[in-house]
């Protein structure tokens, strides 16, 4: 069985500069991963000010969308079913991780991580009933100060370990914050999980100086931000049970204008049991 996933933080659907309504140009860009399944960061659930300035009204088609931003991006594909998990709360709103999927989700739960009140983080789990297995996704947002990644980190491994306790498949993907690479180690020993980019390597020239310079143990996690100019490895892919045919980030003007993160793309296939 071949699946084909992705991993996006958003920006709530707004530029990075300026703040502009992206959102309907983030459903076409969404559309084209061609995935089965697309792990997404900063939604807005909810946002009645941008609601109110970028009505219904408002340049026409780039109007802010009635629905939930997760609903609304799902439209662009075959993403029949959707997931959200409310993680910051306010007075205008809400965002949280989204999860879209060509396949049925069968259960989910938000694991509330958040480390402090001033910086409010979950982990969407959902299980996907696919054809073959069911298999667990889990979508990532980890904080901005590494003691609270780390201790966030350990609860991701306490809630895969709780709920894919017999080495059921599992996908782990989102934005780790995890700039340093100090994180992987930790979840490949405890959970039996690679980076997508562990089996592959990434095509960046950066990355490839990296591994010549430091060897094998070099940094293997791909460039994902600022979009405009990758530098910071901050998003990852994390499987098992899979192989990884192939994985790629999406760098280029059009991704530079709809966030300040590139997303990942990776085509997996189900290891043989």
């Amino acid at each position: 069985m071949k699946i084909r996933v992705a991993t996006y933080n958003i920006h709530k659907g707004v530029s990075a500069i300026r703040s502009l309504p992206r959102v309907h140009a983030l459903k076409q860009a969404i559309g084209l991963f061609d995935a089965d399944v697309v792990f997404l960061q900063e939604v807005q659930g909810r946002h009645d000010l941008n609601a109110a300035q970028y009505g219904a009204e408002h340049h026409g088609h780039q109007h802010w969308p009635e629905a939930a931003q997760h609903e609304f991006l799902a439209g662009a594909s075959r993403h029949e079913h959707t997931a959200y998990g409310m993680n910051a709360v306010y007075d205008h709103g809400h965002h949280g991780n989204a999860l879209l999927s060509a396949f049925p989700i069968v259960h989910t739960h938000n694991h509330d991580v958040s480390d402090h009140a001033f910086e409010q983080r979950g982990i969407l789990h959902c299980e996907l009933q696919t054809p073959r297995v069911v298999v667990h996704c889990y979508v990532v947002h980890l904080g901005l100060f590494e003691g609270g990644r780390k201790r966030q980190t350990a609860a991701l491994i306490e809630a895969v370990r709780t709920s894919a306790p017999n080495g059921e498949p599992v996908i782990i993907a989102g934005d780790f914050n995890d700039w340093r690479n100090s994180l992987s180690n930790e979840l490949r020993r405890e959970l039996g999980v690679v980076e997508v980019f562990d089996q592959i390597g990434s095509n960046s020239t950066l990355d490839e100086l990296g591994r010549v310079l430091g060897g094998k143990n070099a940094v293997r996690q791909a460039r994902t931000f600022p979009a405009a100019l990758p530098f910071f490895r901050l998003d990852r892919i994390y499987v098992r049970g899979f192989d990884v045919q192939a994985a790629e980030v999406m760098h280029g003007t059009l991704w530079a204008k709809l966030s300040d993160h590139a997303p990942i793309v990776a085509s997996l296939s189900l290891t043989p049991a």
